[in-house]
């Protein structure tokens, strides 16, 4: 059972996030989150009341900010509000990163910066902990003034209407949810609506569940990395610590050339290798591999301090500051998440890229050093492994693609008052796509490279590689015909998705930087 996530004043870690997120945790508003909720309410209530008009609290929204609204139709503005930007279109997004979207938001709400009443953040809470999951669509955020058209589409189940699905993952009618939950849908007051669609939670979510999975590719890439060394017959000097930080000092170079140097240690291949002495140099994608992969982890490093940062902001506008003052402001622009979404695909789309030329080189006979082609059984009989790099190279085109950066562009919205937006939600998107096919291309690799590590026999890898490959060959047959080869492939990218594979070499490495 995952441990409850309790939404204090001082907000939440990441590790918080995936876990309620992706584990379903249940969720606890700390009570003293809950006074300073109420104590800051009370401003609003105050402002509510007066005759000076007040930037969404007594005033319309976006281009119709100077429109004055009656104390008698403020309910219906926070409702039109809601209703109205709820205008998202085309496929569903994935359960985790609407459950990560609902709790970000009610993480600022408990803030104290935003001026909503208790029962608003509550209830959100009780949705998150009932599995109750607002329908949320893939197109509609520009990334400015919040990822609005997502979060309208969570808050308008607050209020009973929408559209939404159950915990077993069926949609059924959201006032029959709730009443089975036995929560109370909520009559929004003055600011509440714009409160809780005026934030970045949505791209912020798929970032941090993006470096999470980022964090385990990484190291993946190193074994991948190892194992291809030791079936190409790659030579392990180039590893050596002396080599990395004393000299170019990376940090993730450094910490990729340490692993790889590890789990490649007391390799008998190798050490046959280094006793031919018949080349020199290895080709970049086994030479360089440190250099990119290093590159990778400092730019995820780079991206979890932008999230971090972003986490522990309280995003709103207006927003209420500590002596009651409620003014207008920026913050719900995007760019600071955007830029390192587009970061983080980028990298992605290279990692992919060198795992692709080694999996390329393993089936080349003329550059794979006495393998046969394709690691076929029987070349021209039996293709071997030659389209399973046909869906590699597919993957890392695509990857390619997903790289052009979404925050570059910009489409002014709202008459023109939204006149320069981040797009971040669509590079937090496309990120997804990126990560998962990444995952599929190292899958892969890892494939090819057992199966080549296993046709060097007698020559036994090292240790660590050995636990790799034993891994796989429990639901995968290694060298023999061809046999059907997508559910193999399927199966590596499960064994790399739920980190039985990194778990099984750390066994014998330790744990990999």
């Amino acid at each position: 059972m995952t441990s409850p996530v309790t939404l204090s004043t001082s907000g939440l870690t990441p590790a918080d996030v995936l876990a309620v997120a992706r584990h379903r945790a249940h969720v606890e508003l700390d009570p003293a989150a809950r006074e300073q909720v109420a104590a800051v309410r009370a401003h609003i209530d105050a402002l509510a009341a007066g005759d000076t008009p007040v930037y969404g609290v007594s005033t319309g929204f976006g281009a119709l900010a100077d429109t004055a609204i009656p104390p008698s139709m403020r309910h219906a503005l926070q409702r039109s509000l809601i209703r109205s930007h709820a205008a998202g279109a085309g496929p569903e997004v994935e359960t985790e990163v609407v459950r990560a979207l609902m709790l970000l938001r009610a993480r600022t709400l408990a803030s104290g910066r935003t001026g909503v009443r208790p029962v608003v953040v509550e209830t959100i809470l009780a949705l998150l902990n009932a599995q109750i999951t607002p329908i949320v669509h893939e197109y509609g955020s520009l990334g400015c003034s919040g990822d609005l058209a997502p979060l309208s589409h969570c808050a308008i189940v607050l209020m009973g209407e929408g559209r939404a699905r159950d915990r077993d993952g069926q949609e059924r009618p959201v006032p029959e949810l709730l009443a089975e939950a036995g929560i109370e849908p909520v009559l929004l007051e003055e600011k509440e609506g714009l409160a809780l669609i005026n934030g970045t939670d949505g791209m912020l979510g798929m970032l941090l569940m993006a470096i999470a999975d980022l964090d385990d590719l990484v190291r993946t890439a190193d074994l991948t990395t190892a194992l291809s060394v030791q079936g190409l017959r790659g030579r392990d000097s180039v590893f050596r610590p002396e080599l990395h930080a004393p000299l170019r000092p990376h940090p993730g170079q450094e910490a990729s050339a340490a692993n790889i140097f590890a789990l490649l240690a007391d390799s008998p291949i190798v050490a046959d290798v280094a006793a031919e002495g018949s080349r020199v140099q290895d080709a970049y994608s086994l030479r360089c591999a440190p250099q990119v992969a290093g590159g990778v982890r400092d730019t995820i490093e780079h991206a979890r301090t932008v999230a971090e940062r972003e986490l522990a902001a309280a995003i709103d506008n207006p927003v209420v500051l500590e002596d009651g003052t409620v003014t207008s402001n920026g913050n719900f622009h995007g760019a600071p998440v955007a830029y390192v979404l587009d970061f983080l695909a980028v990298v992605s789309a290279d990692l992919a890229s060198i795992a692709e030329r080694r999996t390329d080189r393993m089936l080349d006979k003329t550059r794979s050093h006495g393998l046969p082609p394709f690691l076929a059984d029987d070349p021209g009989v039996d293709s071997g492994f030659m389209i399973a790099q046909y869906t590699q190279a597919a993957l890392v085109s695509e990857m390619k693609r997903l790289a052009v950066p979404a925050s570059v562009d910009s489409i002014p919205s709202s008459a023109m008052q939204e006149d320069h937006v981040s797009m971040g939600w669509h590079a937090a998107r496309k990120l997804r796509t990126s990560v998962e096919n990444l995952r599929r291309v190292l899958a892969i690799e890892l494939l090819t490279a057992a199966r080549a590590i296993d046709l060097r026999g007698p020559l036994a890898p090292s240790a660590p590689s050995a636990a790799a490959i034993a891994v796989m060959r429990r639901t995968v047959e290694g060298p023999g015909p061809d046999r059907f080869l997508a559910p193999d492939i399927a199966e590596a990218e499960a064994r790399l998705l739920d980190g039985t594979m990194l778990a099984a070499v750390q066994e014998v490495t330790g744990p990999l930087a």
